[in-house]
């Protein structure tokens, strides 16, 4: 299958709202009801990346065929050291290891920038696909907000799920 895992460029911005217009318009787990286009995907993109977070792609034969990102869990000061996840995969590509890739990469480089613990925030428990690929790799639930959004004529729950990088709560960051 020959899958690549870089950095996001802007080359990268079409493929990247083609797949998250799918996310918007059929399912329920983005939570947004109107499809941003590709400047407001671009500037997006670059806030997570101008502020340090990874944000990388999964290329197959030349093709985008999913991405990932970390941000902001809370802006407050004392959340500096969790990050929260965004993994997306083409419908193309589904079923052929990129989220899982996508998610190992976004896991080891959040873990070399010094985070300490990854959230999962999976609207809707029904999304058991995304909620298999976390606790694949060590996410454990931690609790269901009930109603937390409406979309579609229905209110939504939201999965929270969490899991550690590194080193965890067993030290104290380098950089505090």
């Amino acid at each position: 299958m020959g899958m690549l895992i870089r950095d996001v460029g802007d080359a990268d911005i079409a493929a990247i709202t083609a797949i998250y217009a799918v996310e918007v318009t059929d399912f329920v787990n983005t939570y947004e009801y109107d499809i941003p286009d590709a400047a407001e995907m671009s500037r997006r993109m670059q806030d997570i990346v101008s502020r340090g977070f990874p944000y990388i792609v999964a290329e197959i034969e030349g093709e985008v065929a999913g991405y990932a990102y970390a941000n902001t869990y809370r802006t407050r000061v004392a959340y500096q050291w969790t990050v929260e996840n965004s993994v997306y995969v083409d419908a193309r590509f589904q079923g052929r290891g990129v989220g899982t890739t996508l998610l190992q990469a976004l896991i080891d480089a959040c873990t070399e920038r010094g985070y300490r613990q990854m959230v999962a925030v999976i609207g809707e428990p029904t999304n058991t696909a995304s909620i298999k690929l976390h606790e694949r790799f060590g996410f454990h639930l931690v609790g269901v907000f009930q109603g937390l959004g409406r979309k579609h004529g229905r209110w939504l729950d939201t999965v929270q799920m969490q899991r550690a990088l590194g080193d965890g709560v067993d030290s104290a960051p380098s950089n505090e």
